[in-house]
Order: structure tokens, then sequence, then C-alpha cells
């Protein structure tokens, strides 16, 4: 059975995680500059096998508002072009035979909010998470206590820095929320 101490430990860092995938949900809102984590992980159907972009090319933004991708394999170009597309992005490729080539185009007003709505629910989720997380581990709390294995105190002290941690990750993702929010309707 897990102790006070074990219990804390493993949540502050579920927690932190969870800040991290946060954070890498962001990268996949798009801003008006060009990012290859905009790209990167959106799943190819190449030769019946189902592969992130990144795995079948190289992906680069030479320009602010340019993104190419050079597939290693020149057969994928017109998969890699369709699944794009295909995407939520918006974007419109084009090919030259050996890489594609995706102009970003300045985001409308209209975009730019519906972008901030997607990374206030996404931030929203993130909290959710954290949330979910301290309520598992007070239950841990509350059996340690039930079973007689911690003292009344020794839980009520744990409860309270269960909350910092819930309060420290959530501030900080609000801290990363309003950072890309930032991102997102700079022009």
């Amino acid at each position: 059975m897990e102790n006070i101490e074990e219990i804390l430990l493993d949540i502050e860092l579920r927690m932190e995680r969870a800040v991290e995938a946060l954070a890498r949900e962001f990268l996949t809102v798009r801003t008006g500059r060009a990012t290859p984590s905009l790209i990167e992980n959106l799943i190819v159907d190449y030769h019946g096998t189902t592969l992130p972009l990144n795995q079948l090319a190289t992906i680069s933004a030479p320009e602010a508002r340019l993104l190419v991708v050079q597939p290693w394999d020149r057969s994928a170009i017109e998969v890699i072009e369709k699944t794009i597309s295909n995407s939520d992005l918006g974007l419109v490729p084009g090919n030259d035979g050996t890489l594609v080539r995706l102009a970003i185009p300045q985001l409308t007003e209209d975009r730019r909010k519906e972008l901030v709505k997607v990374v206030r629910k996404k931030t929203e989720d993130g909290k959710i998470a954290i949330r979910n997380l301290r309520r598992d581990a007070q239950d841990k709390l509350r059996s340690l206590e039930k079973n007689k294995e911690a003292s009344q105190d020794e839980v009520k002290r744990a409860m309270d820095q269960l909350q910092k941690h819930t309060d420290t990750y959530t501030s900080e993702m609000g801290v990363r929320a309003n950072k890309k929010e930032e991102d997102v309707m700079e022009i």
C-alpha cells in the first residue's frame, strides 16, 4: 500500500505530465506563423499503414508563412497532399513533384476567435484532468485514514498539500493558455 509521500509525489508527477500534454496540444493550434508541429502529427495512410506525417517526411518552415514537406519517398506526395487537404487546418497544399508547399494564409478575425475557443476548450479539458487526479489522490488518502494507516492530521496536511499542487498546475495551464491566446490573436 502506498504511503502519503508516495501518493503526493505520484500525483505531482501526473499533474506535471498533464500540463506538458496541454502544451503539446497547443502546438497543434494554428497561429499566424508557420510551424512544423502544426502538421507533423497528421495521420497518413501510406501503403495500408497509418503513420504520423513526421515519420514519412521532413517538415520545415523556411519562411514565416510557408511550410515545406519533403517526403522520403516521392510516391507518398499525393497521399500527403490528400491528408493535408482533408484535415481541418484549412491549408491548400501544392507540390512540384519532389516536395509539398503549404502557404499559411493570414488568419481572419473570425478564425482567430474560433481558435481562441479551441484553446480555452483544451485548457478546460486539461484542468478537468488535474481535478480528476486530485480526486483520485483524495480517495487514496481517505482510504489510508480509514484503514488506520495514517492519522487524521497527516491526511489533512496531505490534502492541503494536494490542493496546493492542484492550484499550482491549474494556474500554470491558465498562464500557458493566455500565452497561446495572445499568439493566436497576434496579427
